[in-house]
């Protein structure tokens, strides 16, 4: 089983709630999981080498980054995540021009440095429904089967 990291920043908590159904559904499949906000419980970019897998988590509005991701991103530079499979997530808003930047800019920042990052960044609309917790769960397992 893997050793995963579940990582996110939640401004409404949809983000949150995502992240916990992920977290769950990895945990109920026998996965060793840590469960971390950026802004209530960070950690240091230098632990990533500790896990297999990693799912950032990120609301994505009008900025580019959340400024609770912000120090986290620029740290990223000092590590190499060549090795770890790496999955991008989060909520996003229709009404800005562009959709979900953050994560597309998260998802470009771990390919940068050597993740095996999942095509697909599964954005979803405001706060998850049902249909996308199935398909959140879903994401984290094909993440996790990138091995």
């Amino acid at each position: 089983m893997a050793k995963v990291l579940v990582l996110y920043a939640s401004l409404t908590g949809s983000t949150e709630i995502m992240a916990e159904e992920m977290t769950e559904h990895l945990k109920s499949n026998g996965h060793e999981v840590d469960h971390k906000s950026f802004d209530l419980d960070p950690i240091e970019p230098n632990r990533l080498e500790e896990f297999d897998s990693i799912l950032f988590g990120s609301y994505s509005w009008d900025d580019d980054i959340p400024f609770e991701v912000e120090d986290f991103y620029f740290d990223l530079d000092e590590v190499d995540l060549t090795g770890k499979t790496v999955g991008v997530f989060g909520s996003c808003d229709a009404y800005y021009d562009i959709y979900g930047p953050a994560i597309d800019t998260l998802a470009a920042k771990a390919k940068e440095r050597g993740a095996a990052v999942y095509e697909e960044k599964f954005k979803f609309e405001l706060e998850p429904d049902d249909k996308d917790i199935e398909h959140g769960t879903g994401f984290a397992d094909a993440v996790l089967n990138l091995k």
